[in-house]
């Protein structure tokens, strides 16, 4: 094996290697000898099989085999003997081969850079907390009650109106040919008025109706509508309204607690308390670990591999595309794409200087704490724990993506022991709010704005299932 090195520049190397002909005909030959043992050829028993027949026989249907393990060979040798670190898988390019001739193949890797953490004993950092009152405790509860609303019939003989549950029958027909389709009909149906359960214009027809009456409503299906039968025509639905009933907001008493499965109203209070100050605990510890990366970024300063950032560029980007709503396709400008680029660098050197931090002190993720991990994944999909279960028993390398932001925050709890840490007190409102960037300073802007930790949830496109003839 020939070396020899076409570049050195910063962190990227391109390496030539030749392999020589004489070198290619052994590993061929040992090849040979190993699927030899079973290959059947008439005449001969099998391991029996003369070296010349073979080569002549199955000589070219393994070459391809043969050339792929020895430059996976080669190339690993090469890096190791010259200490050099791959940040990302090398590329190779078969400069020229031939049958009975050298292979020649240059191999372009960038490494990853050599730097010194500093030292961690004196950071100060300040830590915000708010504390949870009476106030947080009793707005929680009204979100509660307000998601366990009941309702009862008006009193009066009022109007339908926006907010009220309309009872009613309802049969619907395409308006073309008067062709009734399953999804078209229901009776006693309950719709909130103005929930936009029903396609656009279905509720506005049935607001300012009187409990008794029968209405005609016409509407037209959206050209994507999900019903192909019904997408982008015209429907006639006859209905008739048979009770008007008003939203109740529900008590907050004892008995309120007793329906959600506690003792009383003391017990539901101190389970929003805690549940809150969790809450409030969460984001603590989302700002503290911020102001430590942008602490561990502003204090080190060192090139990263362009290869890393490119790929986590490309997330950032997909995960921008994923986030919009469906149909939309928004333009990122140049200013934006500079901030993002920012961010990826960030984030790559931010993930160097923990993954060097982790290493140098020996920390690991115990195979308890990956377990736990997988335990927690899989209570997010209730009825299909099994599924997950397997699906990361089947497929191991996905468990990286749980290991990384255990490893990340063990880290992190490393750096903290050695900071100094203070507690400043805060209101709620300033512990939620999100940090205003300086528009005036785009790289500024882009490292503000996100930390090397990842979302562990995204936003999700929301999509609303309409009903058929509704």
């Amino acid at each position: 094996m020939q070396v020899k090195e076409l570049k050195n520049k910063g962190l990227a190397h391109e390496i030539e290697v030749t392999i020589t002909a004489n070198d290619i005909d052994k590993r061929v030959d040992e090849h040979l000898k190993k699927v030899g043992k079973n290959i059947k050829v008439a005449g001969f028993r099998p391991g029996k099989v003369p070296m010349n027949i073979l080569k002549k026989k199955y000589g070219k249907a393994i070459m391809g085999e043969v050339l792929e393990a020895a430059v996976n060979d080669t190339s690993a040798k090469v890096l190791k003997e010259k200490g050099l670190q791959p940040a990302m898988k090398p590329s190779i390019e078969v400069k020229s081969f031939d049958e009975g001739k050298d292979l020649t193949y240059v191999m372009a890797v960038e490494v990853l850079p050599k730097f010194e953490v500093k030292s961690f004993k004196g950071v100060k950092l300040k830590k915000p907390v708010a504390k949870v009152g009476d106030k947080d405790i009793d707005e929680a509860l009204k979100r509660i009650a307000g998601q366990r609303k009941s309702s009862e019939p008006i009193k009066t003989q009022r109007a339908s109106k926006k907010g009220d549950i309309l009872v009613f029958d309802f049969d619907g027909r395409t308006a073309d040919d008067d062709k009734k389709h399953d999804g078209m009909k229901a009776q006693s149906y309950h719709l909130e008025l103005g929930s936009g359960q029903f396609i656009s214009g279905f509720e506005d027809q049935l607001t300012g109706k009187k409990a008794g009456e029968k209405v005609e409503v016409k509407v037209s299906f959206p050209k994507n509508y999900g019903a192909k039968e019904l997408a982008g025509r015209d429907a006639i639905f006859d209905c008739e309204i048979k009770e008007i009933r008003e939203q109740v907001e529900a008590k907050i008493d004892d008995e309120f607690a007793k329906s959600l499965g506690l003792d009383d109203l003391a017990a539901l209070k101190k389970a929003v308390e805690e549940q809150i100050g969790k809450e409030y605990a969460g984001h603590s510890r989302l700002k503290l670990k911020k102001a430590l990366l942008d602490h561990l970024d502003d204090g080190h300063d060192f090139e990263i591999p362009s290869g890393m950032v490119d790929l986590e560029y490309k997330n950032i980007l997909q995960q921008i595309e994923m986030g919009q709503p469906q149909g939309e396709e928004g333009k990122i400008g140049d200013d934006e794409k500079a901030e993002l680029k920012d961010i990826a660098e960030r984030r790559v050197r931010l993930g160097l200087i923990l993954s060097k931090v982790g290493t140098d002190n020996k920390i690991k993720v115990a195979d308890q704490e990956l377990q736990r991990a997988v335990i927690m994944e899989a209570q997010k999909y209730p009825g299909q724990e099994k599924q997950v279960f397997d699906y990361f028993s089947k497929n191991p390398h996905t468990l990286e993506g749980l290991r990384a932001p255990i490893f990340e925050d063990k880290v992190v709890d490393f750096i903290l022991e050695m900071a100094e840490v203070t507690e400043v007190t805060v209101t709620p409102e300033e512990l939620m709010a999100e940090e205003e960037d300086d528009a005036s300073d785009k790289k500024s802007e882009g490292k503000k704005k996100e930390s090397s930790e990842k979302k562990p949830d995204s936003e999700k496109k929301k999509s609303t299932s309409k009903k058929k003839g509704s």
